[in-house]
């Protein structure tokens, strides 16, 4: 069976990435994404085992000493990691993979899975997400000062991305990142999975 693409998806708090996601996995039913452990509480209406693996810190630990994520890091004082297990079992049924991540285990997960396809989400000002993270009304007024400053040092990474999704309109973002995951399908290295177009090539030579 072809083995699946891996799409790392960052951005900042309140660009509108996980909006994004979910609107192309509802679209594209070879995709999936990969559920990462944390150990922050979930907020309204997260389903654990769905949104996110809640776990204690004790267990998050001994995920690490185990060896069981291809990525973690601390964001906001909260810990994030990346089930390899999950990882490589879903593109091993062929399906494309996406890692909702920050740029720090973007990177991790880069320099070990080079041929992973790494994706920023962008708002188009600054001042855009200021207002969105206002309007969500998730966060008391000292997170979301937090929350924007952090954003100027997520956006200064983007420069390390493979592709840049600006979302300015939603269905416009949507179309363009889904353009990206059609792209990625028709890869040589991906193309040449498939026996038939392997042997097409070769008997070209």
């Amino acid at each position: 069976m072809q083995i699946g693409n891996l799409f790392l998806v960052s951005a900042p708090s309140g660009a509108g990435k996980t909006s994004i996601v979910n609107a192309a996995l509802v679209a594209d039913s070879q995709l999936v994404v990969s559920v990462s452990h944390t150990t922050r509480t979930a907020r309204g209406g997260e389903v654990n085992g769905e949104n996110y693996h809640f776990v204690r810190d004790e267990e998050f630990t001994q995920m690490i000493e185990a060896g069981s994520f291809i990525e973690h890091a601390n964001v906001f004082g909260k810990r994030y990691g990346t089930s390899k297990a999950e990882v490589e079992s879903k593109r091993g049924m062929g399906h494309d993979v996406i890692l909702e991540i920050d740029w720090q285990g973007a990177e991790q997960v880069r320099a070990s899975m080079p041929e992973a396809i790494s994706v920023f989400v962008l708002p188009p000002s600054y001042e855009e997400l200021a207002a969105r993270l206002t309007a969500r009304g998730e966060d008391s007024a000292e997170s979301i000062e937090k929350r924007l400053s952090e954003a100027k040092l997520d956006m200064s990474q983007a420069v390390h991305f493979d592709y840049l999704v600006i979302n300015a309109e939603f269905d416009q973002a949507v179309a363009t990142f889904a353009s990206i995951v059609r792209a990625a399908r028709s890869a040589r290295a991906m193309q040449l999975q498939n026996p038939s177009v392997k042997a097409l090539v070769e008997a070209s030579d």
